[in-house]
């Protein structure tokens, strides 16, 4: 089934082609998609059965019923699961032990109409819409309604259970609110209506939102079946929401640049898999998985791990190291011709020949063809000087002697990576002016989206930059990993006295063999 790609940057989020997969089907009406990012299984609602389901390598089993008609659910950073729950007008907390208990299902002494989709921001609050679906036959529990409008509500962070949640939008702005999600860095709010068939956008300016506006309407489609219900943002800031035919995708400016096609009606949908570059999509009887290229934004939950889990990066009981791709993030740094190669500005060092002793290149190149087919984030991190050295401070010998070299100048063959080293299509690359690929640049910004807190790290200098950055990751919680046949310096002392002594404490030191056969 083709997908359709309105503009080329969808071709950058997913292949038009890919195909779509049937997981499971013989349903009612399927919604709630959500990944669990520790055991690595989807649940999803069944809403008109009143089932819970899930999925994983062994097939479809159920795993609660009745389950008073959940519908949208998501975690909290602890791995409770939050559902919204048709039967009950309430927002539940389920705890990793089965225990339940309601966190909202009142306002002003009402009852709500029918909590629909939900999203928890990284400060523990929760935000959830409030249609009226759950009182219609089929979807929910037949029953009048109390509040007469349909709004958008936040519990705050450590509410106490049960207590009533803030309305944050006009009571009277929406017809039927429905899916929401937050932008990558969470300073907008995306809220769907599905009867107005339109997405509108909101600043978040802490627990309110202001400046609200219409970001995409007329998303409806005469001759196919599908209406704005469940939203997503992936790491980039594209909004992902189900729509006539599939999954409409809009750029961050509002550009309608492509549409997934789905087999049947979708209702929701959600970033998965090891590596979270599986789209699982809840539409109709069945559930749909199709491969992506891009993630989702970085949800706090993603980022949770159980609390008698062991360390992120260890030997295992045999010896051998064990990695988490779906954790991993690579980082390539000033692997650039002036540092590396001959010819550079810095050749005269002998960083060249040392690089060459390493096989540093080599070796990085062939961790990030691996770190690719893993899922795993490549981050190039380039040292670029603009023209004229503006804003280049020299504070210090490196700084001055990349300015009397006139080196790593944006545009210019010292400035390009090594040969090898180029940034693919879905690369990350981040600039900088220092030492630490941390200082100035957009890193942890980039770690943060795709929610990565495991850094392998390679590049040149190993007791410069490589060291600068493994301690301050080290000092930001980041668990740093070197292979340090990766990387390389002015010669082999240098390199000895960084590796041997001070990365010891600051990393897990290791070898680019090994790191591979870590990742799988």
């Amino acid at each position: 089934m083709a997908h359709d790609a309105l503009d080329p940057a969808f071709r950058r989020l997913i292949d038009e082609h890919a195909p779509v997969r049937q997981i499971g089907t013989g349903f009612t009406f399927t919604e709630g998609p959500i990944w669990h990012p520790a055991e690595h299984y989807l649940l999803f609602s069944d809403m008109p059965a009143d089932v819970r389901r899930r999925w994983d390598r062994h097939g479809v089993r159920e795993v609660l019923k009745p389950s008073n008609k959940g519908n949208g659910m998501t975690y909290d950073a602890a791995l409770n699961l939050i559902v919204c729950e048709h039967a009950t007008s309430s927002v539940a907390r389920f705890r990793p032990d089965g225990a339940r208990e309601v966190l909202a299902s009142h306002f002003e002494g009402r009852e709500l109409n029918s909590p629909n989709d939900i999203v928890v921001k990284s400060d523990g609050s929760i935000w959830f819409t409030d249609p009226w679906y759950g009182r219609m036959p089929h979807y929910g529990v037949e029953r009048p309604r109390q509040l007469g409008w349909q709004g958008v509500f936040r519990i705050p962070p450590n509410a106490r259970p049960g207590a009533e949640p803030e309305l944050v939008v006009d009571r009277y702005m929406f017809t039927q609110p429905n899916g929401l999600c937050f932008c990558p860095d969470e300073s907008k709010l995306y809220v769907n209506d599905t009867e107005q068939a339109n997405i509108r956008v909101f600043e978040v300016d802490g627990g309110r939102l202001k400046n609200g506006r219409v970001f995409a309407s007329g998303i409806r489609d005469s001759l196919k079946s599908g209406v704005p219900d469940g939203m997503k943002c992936d790491a980039e800031g594209n909004i992902w929401v189900t729509g006539p035919g599939g999954l409409w995708v809009y750029a961050p400016d509002g550009r309608h640049i492509g549409k997934v096609s789905i087999p049947e009606h979708p209702a929701n949908l959600h970033w998965g898999g090891e590596d979270w570059r599986t789209l699982f999509v809840a539409a109709s009887t069945s559930v749909y998985a199709v491969d992506v290229k891009i993630g989702p934004r970085n949800e706090p939950f993603m980022r949770a791990r159980p609390a008698a889990g062991s360390a992120p990066a260890a030997p295992a009981a045999d010896g051998d190291l064990r990695l988490d791709p779906s954790r991993c993030a690579l980082v390539i740094q000033d692997m650039q011709n002036d540092v590396v190669m001959e010819g550079g500005a810095f050749a005269s060092s002998g960083a060249p020949e040392h690089a060459r002793a390493q096989r540093s290149v080599e070796n990085a190149a062939r961790l990030a063809a691996h770190c690719r087919a893993r899922g795993v984030p490549v981050i190039h991190v380039h040292f670029i000087v603009p023209p004229g050295a503006k804003g280049l401070t020299l504070n210090c010998p490196l700084f001055e002697g990349a300015y009397e070299a006139n080196a790593l100048v944006r545009g210019t063959w010292g400035a390009a990576p090594a040969p090898g080293l180029e940034p693919v299509e879905g690369d990350h690359v981040v600039e900088k002016m220092r030492m630490s690929a941390w200082e100035g640049s957009t890193l942890e910004t980039v770690l943060k989206a795709e929610g990565r807190d495991i850094i392998i790290e390679t590049g040149a200098w190993t007791n410069m930059s490589i060291e600068h950055t493994a301690r301050t990751g080290a000092d930001k919680g980041y668990v740093m990993v070197i292979p340090e046949d990766a990387c390389s310096t002015m010669n082999a002392d240098w390199h000895r006295a960084s590796i041997d002594y001070a990365m010891q404490n600051v990393a897990l030191v290791t070898k680019t063999d090994a790191v591979i056969a870590a990742l799988g």
